[in-house]
């Protein structure tokens, strides 16, 4: 039997989404401390309960405290949330031991990482994280709209099914309604992948195409997430719920999205450096795109929405021709 008190818990990452979850905790009367990389993000957080750099307009309740100093969240809670990017995890984390048997991590990053292929569970699994102390949070939630309180849904996903229902407990309010599963591989793939299929998504935006093609590449690019995460273990199911087409959905049409708006300047007619050197916040689904494409040859398994992307952000195909080539490709049975 798990138990905790919740009157305390860890941030890792005080980007955009950190700080609005530790918002949202904090705002509960959870005592929340957050680690920062940037030193200025700090200071502003101890001293005017702001972080301008990540969310703006934001007030961050006084039980927010921010460090620089890691170590000192894992004397602070035994629950860590981390919201640290997928291609960081493993060097922020690196020199805290995490086997002790104390510590339970709830991650809300959403990508693979480069060269292992790794989803985050993994990642945890390689630095001491045992699988009945992780979980994920995902879903459609885009950090603007939850620290402003506007209604949304996720799930959390463990294989620990009674970690998965305190994480539940943890964060549901009136506005943060919080759904459970045990379906971690669906989770994470869906939540990694539709970020590559939302930068598709940006191309079209900024190719100005219609609505007829942002609805197949939503359903095709779903079918593609599916196939690739149902091969390695997943519940298809999980791709129909929030995890999967909920937060492909949102991701694919709004405004908020990193990921759609590196596309969407793409098709504009942007360099990826250029959009790169630009953003102040990560786009996860740059790197995973990399990772997935690899991996889905190591696999054998084919996701030509996906590969066309990659070709089109390391390769420079030209997304007027890449999707003429998908539009061209030999005729299929739709549920192949």
């Amino acid at each position: 039997m798990l138990e905790f008190t919740f009157n305390r818990i860890s941030v890792v990452g005080a980007g955009g989404w950190g700080s609005a979850l530790a918002n949202l905790l904090a705002n509960k009367g959870i005592d929340i401390l957050i680690w920062a990389y940037e030193k200025e993000v700090v200071d502003e957080i101890n001293t005017n309960h702001t972080n301008s750099t990540f969310i703006k307009g934001i007030d961050l309740n006084h039980n927010v405290r921010a460090t620089s100093n890691l170590s000192e969240l894992f004397k602070f809670s035994e629950i860590i949330l981390s919201s640290v990017p997928t291609q960081y995890i493993r060097s922020v984390f690196s020199s805290i031991n995490l086997s002790n048997k104390d510590l339970h991590i709830i991650n809300v990053a959403k990508g693979i990482e480069q060269n292992t292929y790794h989803r985050c569970s993994e990642i945890f699994g390689d630095l001491g994280i045992t699988m009945d102390r992780y979980s994920i949070l995902t879903g459609p939630s885009h950090a603007e709209e939850v620290a402003r309180q506007i209604p949304t849904t996720v799930v959390v996903s463990s294989e620990n099914l009674e970690f998965a229902i305190l994480v539940q407990k943890i964060f549901t309010t009136e506005t943060f309604r919080v759904y459970t599963s045990t379906d971690t591989i669906g989770c994470e793939f869906g939540g990694s992948l539709k970020n590559i299929i939302a930068i598709a998504s940006g191309i079209i935006d900024g190719l100005q195409f219609g609505d007829n093609t942002k609805a197949a590449l939503i359903t095709r690019g779903l079918a593609e997430i599916n196939r690739l995460a149902v091969a390695f273990g997943a519940n298809p199911q999980t791709m129909s719920g929030l995890a999967g087409l909920g937060d492909l959905f949102v991701t694919c049409n709004s405004f908020h999205s990193r990921n759609r708006r590196v596309g969407e300047l793409i098709g504009q007619g942007k360099k990826l450096s250029e959009i790169i050197n630009s953003m102040k916040m990560i786009a996860e689904g740059i790197a995973s795109t990399k990772s997935v494409y690899e991996l889905s040859k190591k696999i054998n398994i084919e996701i030509p929405i996906i590969e066309k992307v990659y070709e089109i952000l390391y390769e420079d195909l030209d997304p007027l021709l890449a999707i003429k080539q998908l539009m061209s490709r030999s005729s299929k049975n739709e549920w192949w």
